[in-house]
């Protein structure tokens, strides 16, 4: 009895929720903006056991064998530090924002970096084991718009680089408009779910 239960609990709660944002009746938009509060709410302490979590397993990791576990100790430090700086301080504080610009900051760079050097050997891959138009395309885009990221001895290349150029017009509107196909499928993705979720085809809370 647990799984139909908990299905028709979760079909109720977001059929209101979507009622609430379309039928303008005022007991369906306080139910709506009741549950969201809820919503956000259970978000939080998911967020909160998710963190403690992250923590034990790290301590137990660092405890049961220091040695070959280094990595454990220094996040925990981090977090610990951060958390008492932030919550000491304040989030926008002097010392907040000098963690966030000295150490968050260059650990992102870091790590996009090593992304392009992931993403440059995969093109190389792509282009000698799927030698086609589109791999040819694909390469020619990617070596143009880097290539054209900056002007050559200050001088923008007229027609390739600034306002107007071959440059421009790639970054605004075949990569806006492939950005925007992305994101129409992750939302018809989502849209998806979301009604097998209210239909009861998929429960994911019910096991």
């Amino acid at each position: 009895m647990k799984v139909p239960i908990s299905t028709a609990i979760a079909m109720a709660f977001g059929l209101i929720v979507l009622m609430g944002y379309f039928i303008d009746i005022p007991i369906l938009i306080t139910l709506r903006d009741i549950f969201v509060r809820w919503a956000v709410l259970l978000m939080t302490v998911a967020v909160i056991i998710g963190i403690v979590n992250l923590v034990n397993v790290h301590w137990n990791k660092f405890t049961k064998d220091p040695g070959e576990n280094p990595y454990s100790i220094i996040l925990l430090v981090a977090f610990g530090l951060t958390l008492i700086v932030a919550g000491f301080f304040g989030p926008t504080s002097e010392w907040s924002l000098w963690i966030f610009n000295h150490i968050q900051m260059p650990v992102e760079q870091s790590l996009m970096a090593i992304l392009v050097v992931v993403l440059i050997y995969s093109a190389a891959r792509m282009f000698k084991d799927r030698f086609n138009l589109i791999s040819v395309v694909f390469i020619t885009t990617v070596l143009m718009m880097l290539i054209l990221a900056v002007p050559w001895f200050g001088v923008a290349i007229p027609g390739l680089q600034g306002p107007g150029g071959i440059r421009s017009f790639i970054a605004e509107i075949p990569a806006v408009a492939g950005a925007r196909g992305i994101l129409i499928g992750i939302g018809l993705g989502t849209i998806a779910t979301g009604l097998r979720v209210l239909i009861g085809a998929d429960r994911p809370y019910g096991g």
